[in-house]
């Protein structure tokens, strides 16, 4: 009897291994080197189950131990779960050289008994060389079938991984195959291909472990391969129905499958699903424990083994199928989610207020807070004015200037304030903006400018508190034509003197002098008493005494800007000199600096006030009623000032000194007569008492004493403070 070859499964043996199906008779070697030998295969006869799984180890030589089926059939691996055996087979090949024919070889397989069968769905019938065909039939010559394999040039292996038709060819073998000759011929006995294809051979190649670049073109010397080939086995020639039939015959044990093979026209033992081990033992296959293995068997809730199988009900508080997926949420994971969410709450809480509390402190030290503190300024809290104001209510907003908004504040203590906010869009800018304000404002002190209560020093930015003024900025009384605090002359005689006076501190008194650059009625507020405060210090500079200074950039409002300062950027108390005439202009006629004339003529307000002082038409263009001839006079002396204050040439501008002392000296005058006035009522009505209602009188009109103390004011609202 030919050898029988057994199916040998590389891609499988560790699978094979894996499972319990490995295992042999007592007594019997389970290995042969390094192959596995599993029931119902037997080395020796006793061991297997008949004697077609004979299989013969030779370890005569124990560097190269070979498990044998027949006399020269290398076994390689065997599955039980598939019914399948791997061997080596030798290919066939045809060898030439320059005269001839060299060597050949055609291979000729039995499998031997029925029960053995060439695998028809991994084989495939394998040729490789440039002049070369093969031919295979079975030894019954019931099929003949082969294909060809041609080229010109050695074909390039690297490229050709797979059996492409490049030198190679490949053919399906045909169902129920027990022989196979193979026949290796040449149409030219390679004579055009000598030089890189002297060989052609073919053989049966197991299709899972097939590697073109294991092979390719052979030379003589290398012609003879032995690929793997894969062989398909069943226990018995009959049907399942038959076999089980006749107990004393039926191959397989408990807790099995029978399964049908039609390559084979017999039948095969498999483990049913949930029991593990030999299905050719007569005890058969054993339950597994499927909650042992979780990476194999699923369950996400409470695993139970039962025989075969395994149930898997879903933790409390979960439902479904546990064996596929729970749904919902573990009462533990719930508890353990809940206490992590407090526990991240607390601890962000934590985290967040040391973090608050830090930043406050570091930005306390770094808006100069430990040197502030021992200072005769205020120091508030942050949370102290975000409820004064409301936390920065809409309806608190009082303005808003270069850098900061204004909200109105009520404190503890019922002192209303004014709190200036940055804006915060570019924290680097308007930090270095406050902090050259506070500069400015450090070196003031006057009746007639803000006055600052205090500072927050915990935010980024220093809030800002000062004395809430609550009529608004002149600007909005000059242009609201309801507003009745301008009836008279004198009202605005007062207010041009006391801003006069302001302006004069900054440029004469302060140390060191200070221009504040952005003079306008706008940043003139008045308070209840309706007493001019100066305001608004966010573009002034500090300067040496006469000195003029070169700005970086422009900045103040288009109408009120110095044109000399605006071609040249020099900026001179001269600037200011000129924004203050614009000033006494919007007193002393309404009109806006950027608009027309009320007449409907082209031109701005300096244009039109300097044609009617040249035209003697001044009293046409005053914004109130003048009472007498002396007012008018008054007036005209105030209209030529503000003339020369709005000169094109710094140098013919007045100081603001002698702007101050020209108003007040107007002032006195006019208190003077208003006095001398009364008296003479007086005596007129012989000792009546009787005191004047009809005009407004200001309190405190003498210069403030000046005192030594460092505050900080704030650039303009266009509100009331």
């Amino acid at each position: 009897m030919l050898p029988w070859l057994v199916l040998l499964c590389l891609s499988q043996a560790t699978k094979a291994a894996m499972t319990d199906s490995s295992v042999t008779k007592s007594g019997c070697s389970d290995k042969c080197g390094n192959v596995s030998v599993p029931y119902p295969f037997g080395i020796g006869k006793p061991c297997a189950i008949n004697e077609y799984f004979f299989l013969n180890c030779n370890d005569t030589d124990t560097s190269d131990i070979k498990l044998f089926f027949g006399e020269n059939m290398p076994t390689k691996s065997i599955s039980v779960e598939e019914g399948t055996v791997s061997v080596n087979i030798h290919a066939a090949f045809k060898c030439f050289n320059e005269t001839g024919q060299v060597e050949w070889f055609n291979q000729s397989i039995s499998l031997g008994d029925e029960l053995f069968r060439f695998s028809d769905t991994q084989n495939k019938l394998t040729v490789f060389g440039c002049d070369t065909f093969a031919l295979m039939s079975d030894a019954d010559g019931n099929f003949s079938t082969g294909c060809l394999a041609l080229c010109s040039d050695a074909p390039n292996v690297e490229q050709e991984k797979t059996c492409s038709g490049v030198g190679c060819c490949q053919t399906p073998i045909p169902h129920n195959l027990n022989t196979l000759d193979i026949i290796v011929g040449s149409f030219s006995d390679h004579k055009e291909v000598m030089n890189f294809n002297p060989c052609g051979y073919a053989f049966v190649a197991d299709q899972r472990t097939f590697n073109a670049l294991d092979y390719g073109l052979r030379d003589y010397s290398d012609a003879l391969v032995s690929p793997d080939a894969v062989i398909e086995w069943v226990v018995s020639e009959e049907t399942c129905e038959a076999a089980q039939a006749d107990s004393s015959t039926y191959a397989c044990g408990g807790n099995t499958n029978c399964n049908f093979s039609k390559n084979g026209q017999g039948y095969r033992c498999s483990c049913k699903e949930g029991f593990r081990g030999n299905p050719y033992f007569p005890d058969g296959c054993q339950d597994i424990d499927e909650c042992k293995e979780p990476e194999k068997y699923k369950c996400e809730g409470r695993c139970k083994n039962t025989i075969g199988n395994y149930t898997c009900n879903c933790p409390v508080g979960m439902h479904g199928d546990g064996k596929v997926g729970c749904q919902g949420f573990r009462i533990t994971t719930i508890f353990t989610v809940i206490g992590a969410t407090i526990v991240f709450v607390i601890m962000s809480v934590l985290i967040f207020a040391l973090f608050k509390r830090s930043r406050k402190e570091k930005n306390f030290l770094d808006n100069g807070g430990k040197f502030l503190k021992n200072q005769r300024v205020r120091i508030f809290s942050e949370a102290e004015l975000a409820k004064a104001t409301n936390h920065y209510d809409k309806s608190r907003f009082l303005g808003e200037g270069g850098f900061g908004s204004v909200y109105r504040g009520i404190l503890a203590d019922n002192i209303e304030v004014a709190v200036k906010k940055s804006k915060g869009v570019d924290k680097a800018q308007v930090n270095e903006e406050s902090q050259h304000e506070i500069s400015i404002v450090s070196q003031v002190n006057h009746k007639n400018v803000v006055k600052l209560l205090g500072l927050c020093l915990e935010t980024k930015v220093p809030l800002l508190v000062y004395e809430f003024i609550s009529n608004g900025t002149l600007y909005q009384h000059v242009h609201d034509k309801k507003s009745h605090i301008l009836k008279t002359w004198k009202a605005r005689l007062r207010i041009a003197e006391e801003t006069a006076l302001a302006l004069n501190y900054l440029h004469s008194l302060a140390h060191p002098p200070i221009i504040h650059s952005d003079v306008k009625s706008m940043n003139i507020l008045l308070d209840e008493n309706y007493t001019a405060k100066v305001s608004d210090f966010g573009a002034s500079m500090l300067i040496s005494a006469d000195e003029a200074v070169i700005a970086t950039k422009i900045q103040g409002t288009f109408g009120y800007l110095d044109p000399e300062y605006l071609m040249t950027g020099n900026l001179t108390t001269k600037s200011d000199v000129y924004s203050f005439g614009i000033v006494i202009l919007e007193l002393l006629t309404g009109e806006k600096p950027s608009s027309n004339s009320r007449s409907g003529e082209k031109g701005n307000i300096i244009q039109h006030f300097i044609s009617s002082l040249e035209n003697n038409t001044l009293h046409q263009i005053l914004d109130f009623e003048v009472s007498d001839e002396e007012e008018m006079d008054e007036i005209e002396v105030v209209a030529e000032l503000a003339k020369r204050c709005v000169h094109s040439s710094g140098m013919k501008r007045p100081t603001m000194k002698e702007v101050a002392d020209e108003l007040s000296r107007l002032r006195k005058l006019s208190e003077n007569m208003s006095a001398q006035q009364n008296s003479e009522e007086t005596e007129h009505l012989l000792g009546e008492h009787s005191y004047s209602s009809q005009h407004f009188v200001p309190a405190n009109m003498n210069q403030p004493d000046t005192y030594t103390v460092k505050t900080f004011d704030i650039e303009s609202y266009g509100g009331s403070i």
